[in-house]
């Protein structure tokens, strides 16, 4: 199974849902770079299941423990391991999907590979897998902000048919951060939010749109060819659960304008090379220009919905399922920091690598 991403600097998670532990080992982290373990809870908070009404209410502290490669608040250049228990399980929950597959889940997939699979809440299929990738992504977002003061914000741009209006420029985590559903728009949350309550109590789901902007980010990161940095940030967004569309810059709606209306003229500004847009969203020919670096992430509604569904059974017959349990009635709330973390994690590795290129590097 390929629970490995990244290449000099390069995370493996480890796992299952309702196992005694996930967490994640990191590789390849520079040494001397200071990390506390409060940095990295604060990440996990962010995460955590239970935070609000419009999120699953698994009661999870998701309190995390430095296994290795930590010494007096200053990394070693050694693997990291970072480890969270599990504590708040009801795999009874899960006891009719041992014999049945859940629709539009990973339980008929992972069954058809592997000749098994970890029924009890998905097992590597859960959403519980990024807590290690979040654990990761804190510290590389300190190793982002430690050598470039790169920021990364993201933020729900939209729920079903609620789109917020969001200065990509301006927007800070304090704004995202001011509600439960982690939209800087104040009255597009407010709308969101009851759009997702009126799901969660008609046993449903719904869907949307993460966006996020990496500040700050240097001139010349990303490989031409098969590396783009776009590629590579497609490549980690379109791996976590429920994501099924990726956009950099102006994405689909650029094919919508002819060339002299897309491209971004460059002109010079205080010794840098800048340019007057940004339609290209901070990447050019997979490389990073030094403008914002602006990404769009689209999420399915969740899968499990509290509704008696059409399904077939291991035997492969057909069958109804009614699945019970606790589950996001939407995601992208609790997605926001995990779409930061995978961001984070991309541009470190690829930091990593820009700089081994450099004299001296």
């Amino acid at each position: 199974m390929s629970s490995s991403f990244g290449r000099l600097f390069r995370i493996t998670t480890f796992g299952e849902s309702h196992g005694p532990a996930v967490g994640v080992v990191i590789d390849g982290c520079p040494p001397r770079l200071p990390v506390s373990r409060e940095e990295i809870q604060t990440e996990l908070d962010r995460r955590r299941p239970g935070q609000s009404r419009i999120t699953t209410q698994r009661k999870e502290a998701d309190e995390v423990e430095i296994l290795s490669g930590v010494q007096d608040g200053l990394t070693l250049g050694t693997p990291i391991a970072l480890l969270v228990r599990n504590a708040d399980q009801r795999s009874n929950d899960y006891e009719e999907m041992r014999t049945k597959y859940r629709p539009s889940h990973a339980d008929f997939t992972y069954q058809a590979k592997y000749g098994i699979r970890a029924w009890q809440g998905g097992g590597r299929a859960s959403a519980r897998e990024t807590i290690g990738r979040v654990a990761a992504g804190a510290v590389a977002r300190k190793l982002l902000e430690v050598e470039a003061a790169v920021e990364i914000v993201a933020w729900v741009q939209r729920v079903a048919d609620q789109e917020a209006d969001v200065d990509p420029a301006r927007v800070s985590r304090g704004d995202v951060e001011a509600n439960i559903v982690r939209c800087p728009d104040p009255a597009a949350a407010e709308a969101m939010i009851g759009l997702i309550d009126a799901a969660r109590k008609d046993g449903d789901s719904l869907g949307g749109v993460i966006e996020a902007v990496a500040r700050r980010v240097p001139a010349g990161l990303g490989d031409p060819i098969f590396d783009k940095l776009e590629a590579d940030l497609a490549k980690a967004l379109l791996s976590l659960p429920a994501c099924k569309g990726f956009e950099s810059g102006s994405g689909f709606a650029g094919t919508r304008l002819r060339g002299s209306q897309h491209n971004d003229p460059f002109y010079p500004h205080q010794g840098r090379v800048r340019t007057r847009t940004n339609r290209s969203g901070g990447i050019q020919g997979g490389i990073s220009n030094g403008e914002d670096i602006l990404v769009r992430a689209a999420f399915k509604p969740t899968a499990t919905i509290l509704r008696e569904q059409e399904t077939v059974d291991i035997e492969g017959q057909a069958t109804t399922l009614k699945p019970r349990g606790r589950h996001d009635p939407c995601v992208l709330p609790r997605a926001v920091p995990i779409v930061e973390a995978m961001i984070a994690l991309v541009l470190a590795d690829h930091y990593l690598r820009q700089r081994a290129l450099s004299p001296g590097g």
